[in-house]
């Protein structure tokens, strides 16, 4: 049995005109995360933690914002693409733990909902995945509302 440990990380700035995404799901706010696809930090965050654990590089490198198909993508596919490829290669998910970044809106109400999904995303029990929410206080970019961000940490298991 072997483990390998991946940490990811994503920021996107804050627009209006845009839904807002996170963690696969849509939370009610004046703007939503500029990006190619649809700026998803927290799935984007955990999809890189995966990759990181395969040393399959980042999201960019297997979903390039050069690319068409790829505009206003979804990025819970582009998790479960990730995940497609970490269970071809034998890699089960031991635990997955996400941090959000943001002054606002309050995220505490869709924490779990948030959990659920990328729980479904990646097969797996909810228990088996961590989700929560950090303010910046006003501190900085992230204070002020410019945008989002957010960490996350995975341990895979080979099986």
């Amino acid at each position: 049995m072997s483990f390998r440990i991946g940490q990811g990380f994503d920021f996107h700035p804050l627009v209006s005109g845009r839904r807002l995404m996170l963690g696969g799901i849509e939370i009610p706010h004046e703007m939503g995360l500029k990006g190619h696809s649809d700026a998803d930090v927290a799935a984007h965050a955990l999809a890189n933690a995966i990759l990181g654990a395969l040393g399959e590089g980042d999201l960019g490198r297997h979903f390039p914002d050069s690319d068409p198909r790829y505009k206003n993508a979804d990025s819970i596919r582009l998790l479960e693409e990730v995940w497609r490829l970490a269970r071809e290669r034998g890699w089960k998910l031991e635990n997955a733990d996400v941090t959000i970044f943001a002054q606002r809106p309050k995220l505490a109400p869709y924490l779990d909902t948030m959990r659920a999904r990328m729980a479904e995303a990646l097969g797996v029990e909810a228990s088996r995945i961590n989700v929560k929410a950090s303010s910046p206080e006003g501190i900085g970019a992230l204070g002020r509302g410019d945008g989002m961000a957010a960490a996350a940490a995975v341990l895979l298991e080979s099986e």
